[in-house]
């Protein structure tokens, strides 16, 4: 198992495991996240896992957030955006592997706390994140109002 940093020469492997992960969005909208992503390893960073023979499995991505991050106490935060490790190879410490990565990418940039967030019903997710030592600080439910115009 092999990690890299994500590049220009990785992006259509990157770009098939987001489309995994988040089908609902255009393929065209991964690929311009995914470049964006690339022009400030700075602030953002995105990690590939690659078996023996090159093929990329799994993928992580994180940002830093200069705002306020739910349950931290510092600022910048890390925040891990997301992680998919493609259902086969599972279970295999390739997203502890990933997180690790993330883990390096955000001690370099004098980061003391990495975050992310799951949504509710994902408790496979959920799951993983307590696995690879992430602890849970709360939980939160969004609603939201129209307010278009009456009558």
């Amino acid at each position: 198992m092999r990690i890299t940093a994500c590049d220009d020469q990785s992006l259509d492997s990157w770009i098939r495991l987001r489309r995994e992960l988040w089908p609902d969005t255009a393929l065209s909208d991964h690929a311009l996240e995914a470049e964006d992503m690339l022009k400030d390893p700075g602030q953002a960073i995105a990690f590939l896992a690659r078996n023996t023979d090159g093929t990329a499995l799994a993928f992580a991505e994180a940002a830093l957030r200069h705002d306020y991050v739910n349950g931290c106490t510092t600022s910048p935060v890390a925040f891990l955006e997301g992680i998919y490790v493609s259902p086969e190879y599972r279970k295999q410490g390739i997203a502890r592997l990933l997180c690790g990565a993330v883990e390096e990418w955000a001690r370099s940039l004098g980061c003391t706390e990495l975050a992310s967030d799951v949504e509710l019903h994902n408790s496979r997710s959920q799951s993983m994140h307590l696995a690879i030592g992430f602890e849970e600080t709360e939980r939160v439910v969004y609603y939201r109002k129209s307010l278009q115009p009456q009558g």
